[in-house]
């Protein structure tokens, strides 16, 4: 399984929100990122939409109570790499065992 490139296009952004295309992508990325970024308190609303099933273009939506669309994006998407290597750590000492 090897990486895909995910291109990403900005479609707006303000102080408190951001909106990007995302092509190449679909909901098994975007459902958990947006899952992280709806727990955060900073976080007021998120959302990924879809125009149609078979597209491969998504748009991911963030508006933030506080603090920087970018940044919290980014911390959320950190946060599921991190759980991501835990998981495969764990999995790793299992399987040995």
């Amino acid at each position: 399984m090897g990486l895909k490139f995910v291109e990403l296009n900005k479609i707006k952004k303000t102080a408190k929100e951001l909106e990007i295309e995302v092509v190449g992508e679909n909901e098994t990325i975007l459902n958990p990122i947006t899952q992280v970024l709806i727990q955060n308190k900073d976080v007021e609303f998120a959302e990924y939409l879809c125009d149609h099933p078979l597209s491969n273009k998504r748009r991911l939506y963030v508006r933030v109570k506080k603090g920087k669309p970018e940044e919290i994006l980014k911390k959320a998407v950190k946060q599921l790499e991190d759980e991501v290597k835990s998981f495969s750590k764990n999995f790793e000492r299992k399987k040995k065992k």
